[in-house]
């Protein structure tokens, strides 16, 4: 089963499901990328910061190999750090995510963040005191070393991830390419409306990262929310013959976002992305719709004095 696509401005099309892979450990993230493209995955989602593209490279390699799928088969986004975001640094950082995955581009380059931290090596940059330093580049400045990168072949789509409505806005002000996707935490404890709205009147595909609100995360606290055990939503899993994860993905896909859930469980790779054999009716959307409490899970508030921090802003 392979999942319907959404057209970017480019003309490109983007598989409406795709496989997150942060926080998925070097040693399992092959095999998973491997289980997802013979489940019938073609979209992979990346970053430098989750530290394992070398072995996302690997799977995909496999699979190209193997004669599975081309290339040209392929979406792949990958994400600049927030310590590479001065127009010196961009260009090196694309290359070294192209290195790692073994491409020759990139189907989509997102600025991972509107925060630019100190130039460096380190991931987190932070002073004596333990608190982040970080860099006055305006991410717009960024964005025009991106544009340079999609002219110079390496990127075909470039876009947002965690900017604000605020912040995407200053960027199509600015931008020769448009930027394609914005993608954010989203699920129904936080169901971002407003920014789902916005974004598609901008006509930014928006893309949903964490869509099952992370059910087996280490920072979990035992107050917290759990979509998985939420009594409203097994009825509406058991009507159709599905989990409770299926219905919540299908929530997120039916309301215009793509949706990429992580998994590294072969059997739960496969489940996730069979969402088009069953669609909510406007009551269950509703009661989906109506679980918003909100409840953020990333939400960087160590860094919240950095300028650009980005949930300042209603949305």
């Amino acid at each position: 089963m392979s999942a319907p696509t959404v057209e970017l401005p480019s003309g490109q099309k983007m598989p409406v499901v795709g496989l997150g892979t942060s926080q998925s450990r070097p040693t399992e993230v092959a095999e998973a990328v491997k289980a997802a493209i013979d489940a019938g995955y073609r979209h992979i989602d990346c970053a430098f910061k989750y530290g394992n593209e070398p072995e996302i490279g690997a799977g995909l390699k496999v699979k190209f190999e193997e004669g599975v799928v081309k290339r040209e088969d392929m979406f792949i986004t990958s994400k600049l750090w927030n310590t590479f975001h001065h127009p010196d640094d961009v260009r090196g950082a694309v290359e070294r995510s192209l290195r790692s995955l073994g491409l020759d581009y990139l189907d989509l380059y997102l600025i991972h963040w509107p925060m630019a931290f100190k130039r460096g090596d380190a991931v987190f940059p932070e002073d004596a005191e333990g608190k982040m330093m970080w860099d006055d580049t305006p991410f717009t400045d960024t964005w025009k070393a991106l544009e340079a990168c999609v002219e110079a072949g390496l990127l075909k789509n470039i876009g947002l991830s965690n900017f604000n409505s605020k912040q995407i806005q200053a960027v199509i002000d600015v931008a020769k390419v448009k930027p394609a996707v914005i993608q954010v935490e989203c699920h129904p404890y936080l169901n971002q409306k407003q920014l789902l709205q916005f974004s598609q009147e901008k006509g930014l595909v928006f893309t949903a990262y964490s869509p099952l609100c992370h059910p087996n995360r280490p920072s979990t606290k035992p107050r917290d929310p759990s979509i998985m055990e939420d009594p409203k939503l097994k009825p509406i899993a058991d009507k159709y013959g599905k989990s409770v994860a299926q219905v919540v993905l299908r929530w997120g896909v039916q309301r215009g976002a793509v949706v990429i859930p992580k998994s590294v469980t072969p059997a739960r790779i496969q489940q996730n992305i069979r969402l088009f054999d069953f669609a909510l009716t406007s009551e269950e959307m509703a009661t989906l719709d109506g679980l918003d409490v909100p409840f953020r899970i990333v939400h960087l508030d160590w860094v919240h004095h950095v300028p650009e921090w980005p949930f300042h802003e209603p949305f």
